[in-house]
């Protein structure tokens, strides 16, 4: 078995690709307080997509598979609001063995975007303990990266797909091979040297939700991640 270690989850409505940038802002005290331990630490805590039903002790349980980040940069938004903007970059893959609860459960009346909710939380920490942790915390091992290189040819078959995916969610049959390319080259996923970046970021331009990106996160290897991604990429955009 792989070597394990416990880390702090931050659940999110995103999924994170490894060598992804993410800029976030955050202003509810439990994370706060993790990024606080996070920056006294390795600066580093798991995301993962939040699941729709599943909690753990009244907050949004996270799925199983998720990415580590780090922290970039960290800094005060303004002096008043003492929210925090923080950069960080997605590293590796892993998979979550075992959730930590947080100390505090979620209450019918939790507001982390008041002053007096803020207080109220702070009131119950300090009552539990200052030094326990508000955040869910995970153990986890982390997940081999897939060493296959994608080929050209794979690559401009998922373009292509994509390509034909947009003219048809647009209805335009007319817009020209030359425009698409354009979008393309504003979103850097013009190449001839594909990489699995290109692909998770291909796919994310594709996506309506990002339950569309979980299945492609989860991916273990080249041929898996090849008929995930064609199968998003061939599927119909919904407009309900």
């Amino acid at each position: 078995m792989s070597e394990t270690r416990i880390i702090p989850i931050f659940p999110l409505d995103l999924v994170l690709f490894p060598n992804q940038d993410l800029p976030l802002r955050i202003f509810e005290p439990r994370y706060k307080q993790m990024i606080d331990d996070c920056m006294l630490g390795e600066k580093e805590f798991g995301i993962c997509l939040g699941h729709d039903s599943a909690t753990l002790s009244n907050w949004q349980a996270p799925y199983d598979i998720g990415t580590l980040a780090k922290i970039s940069d960290c800094k005060d938004v303004d002096s008043t609001s003492g929210h925090l903007f923080v950069n960080v970059r997605g590293r590796r893959k892993f998979r979550i063995i075992r959730l930590i609860p947080p100390s505090l459960k979620k209450t019918d009346d939790y507001d982390p975007f008041t002053i007096d909710g803020v207080k109220m939380v702070d009131q119950l920490h300090e009552n539990d303990g200052i030094d326990k942790k508000m955040y869910i915390q995970a153990e986890i091992e982390m997940i081999s990266e897939i060493d296959e290189s994608i080929s050209l040819e794979d690559w401009e078959n998922l373009v292509d797909l994509w390509k034909n995916k947009i003219k048809k969610s647009a209805g335009n049959s007319e817009l020209t091979s030359y425009q698409l390319d354009h979008v393309l080259e504003q979103y850097y996923l013009k190449t001839e040297t594909p990489t699995m970046e290109y692909v998770h970021s291909l796919c994310a331009l594709a996506s309506e939700t990002p339950l569309d990106l979980q299945p492609i996160l989860e991916c273990t290897n080249l041929e898996q991640l090849l008929e995930r991604s064609t199968k998003l990429l061939e599927s119909d955009i919904n407009y309900e």
